[in-house]
């Protein structure tokens, strides 16, 4: 038996692509299936308000100074360690705030500091701050 040497162009081996183009969608269905079934893991943020809005003035922070000899300034002034709740509350009778800043010299006692938060907590200040002040 001889062989052709002439062979036609429908004689020529072809690809079938029906087998891969079946994969390649059935691979698509499964990563859109699963990845609808994937749940974010993260923390929510809860932002605060804006707070600018509910005051029409900028509040201004009570400061107080003690030095290291035990001496309480406010105002510029002087003050005994059992007044500082009259002069705290005074001082928010004029001024619309709500935080207080406590300046101690590195020196000063911390009992003196303590007892001074406590004066201001109890006239109405909840959010004190303490700064150190180095000599």
């Amino acid at each position: 038996m001889k062989r052709k040497k002439h062979t036609s162009a429908e004689d020529e081996a072809q690809i079938d692509m029906t087998p891969m183009l079946d994969i390649v969608f059935i691979m698509l269905i499964f990563f859109i299936v699963t990845t609808s079934f994937v749940k974010e893991k993260g923390l929510d943020a809860n932002r605060p308000e804006d707070n600018q809005a509910k005051n029409d003035k900028p509040s201004k922070a009570l400061s107080i100074r003690i030095k290291a000899d035990g001496t309480i300034m406010m105002g510029g002034r002087e003050v005994d360690i059992r007044r500082v709740v009259a002069n705290t509350q005074t001082y928010l009778a004029e001024n619309n705030t709500d935080t207080a800043a406590i300046q101690a010299e590195e020196d000063t006692e911390h009992g003196t500091v303590v007892e001074v938060m406590n004066q201001v907590k109890v006239a109405g200040i909840e959010k004190v701050s303490v700064l150190v002040k180095k000599t």
